[in-house]
């Protein structure tokens, strides 16, 4: 009884020490494989221009004010660039609620706190007739997408 006793334990020790080192092992190939941040695409679509009302229009979703002036639209970020607060459009201008950072309507700051104007992002209609949109790239602040009555551009 002592031999299998013996047997069984030598087993288990091995076991371990072979399950430590594939762990080990392990560990040491995730090494290769670097960390990846997901993040939401830099482009995507929008609304069909029909949909869009003359104005500013708030697309909570994606953190961005769709203008709508007859068949020009342009887009500009909604997000303050002072500390990343969301804009809210009053009338005539952008105010940051957070800490008091005024914009003209083409996105230039009135008053700080904020270093620089709302981002332009560049705007097109996919194939599908939507507006699409990709963060990634700022155009002037003079651009403007004008849209035919079919809603191609």
């Amino acid at each position: 009884m002592d031999f299998d006793r013996r047997r069984i334990l030598k087993f288990i020790g091995k076991g371990s020490v072979l399950a430590a080192f594939l762990g080990q092992i392990g560990a040491a190939g995730r090494a290769f494989f670097p960390n990846v941040l997901y993040e939401p695409p830099s482009r995507f679509k929008l609304k069909r221009p029909g949909d869009y009302p003359d104005g500013y229009t708030l697309d909570e979703a994606h953190r961005l004010y769709v203008i709508r002036q007859k068949d020009a639209f342009h887009v500009i970020s909604a997000i303050c660039t002072h500390l990343g607060c969301n804009v809210q459009w009053k009338d005539t201008e952008f105010d940051c609620p957070c800490h008091g950072s005024r914009f003209h309507p083409d996105g230039t700051v009135i008053s700080g706190p904020a270093p620089r104007a709302l981002d332009w992002f560049a705007t097109t209609v996919s194939p599908d007739g939507f507006l699409q949109v990709d963060s990634a790239q700022e155009v002037a602040r003079d651009f403007r997408l004008l849209v035919g009555a079919k809603g191609k551009a």
